[in-house]
């Protein structure tokens, strides 16, 4: 059986510390139990190290992650881990129901499209000093939307009893909640669930707190 080169490889990820699509690839890479290497892109340095030339060639983009894996570079988050999902062993991250398959994707899609982009890193610059209020309107908005969903399809995760993608993107956005000083004990099962959650080992290693790139103010 022949075996390309770039399969054997380790996969590169570039990505930020505090990037909520960033983190959830490396939840993601630890749930699995895949080694990766990192390359750090800093989104505030030199007006933003995405912005280069060089990375451009990376993602066109300009954002992270992009991840480099079995000979192509895969540049959105949700892309990235149903990827691995797809080639590689080890805990599910989607269910194996239908139904259950289409509960986790509505949540990742009302996380990853609906609440993220709207505070991320480069529409935050755009606002200006209105920034903080904006967050909180978007976030606000979507968790109040997101928290009877959750009511309904949560056992002890987001969707019945096992660890998924949507488990993935919520503990992110939860994490930009609170740096945005968004309430989160209004949504008692987004709280419970957050709880739970962060103190699994996965998603313990993968805090923005413990990244190559994390500044030495803000580690744990």
């Amino acid at each position: 059986m022949h075996i390309s080169l770039a399969c054997l490889a380790k996969p590169v990820l570039h990505g930020y510390f505090r990037s909520s699509c960033s983190w959830r690839v490396r939840i993601a890479f630890a749930l699995k139990g895949i080694e990766y290497d990192q390359v750090p892109v800093n989104l505030i340095k030199d007006g933003g190290q995405q912005l280069t030339d060089k990375f451009k060639t990376l993602n066109p983009m300009q954002q992270v992650p992009a991840v480099e894996i079995d000979g192509i570079t895969i540049s959105q988050s949700l892309a990235v881990i149903q990827y691995i999902e797809e080639t590689r062993p080890g805990p599910r991250l989607l269910p194996t129901d239908p139904k259950k398959r289409a509960q986790v994707r509505m949540i990742c899609d009302l996380i990853a499209s609906g609440i993220q982009p709207l505070q991320n890193l480069y529409v935050i610059q755009k606002i200006g000093a209105e920034k903080v209020q904006w967050a909180q309107h978007f976030i606000e908005r979507g968790f109040q939307a997101l928290e009877p969903i959750l009511k309904e399809t949560a056992g002890k995760y987001c969707v019945g009893d096992e660890i998924s993608m949507a488990d993935i993107c919520l503990v992110p956005q939860v994490y930009n909640a609170e740096r945005f000083k968004v309430d989160v004990g209004k949504y008692p099962t987004i709280k419970r669930l957050n709880q739970t959650l962060i103190e699994i080992e996965a998603f313990k290693v993968s805090h923005p707190s413990c990244q190559p790139d994390t500044p030495a103010d803000l580690r744990a």
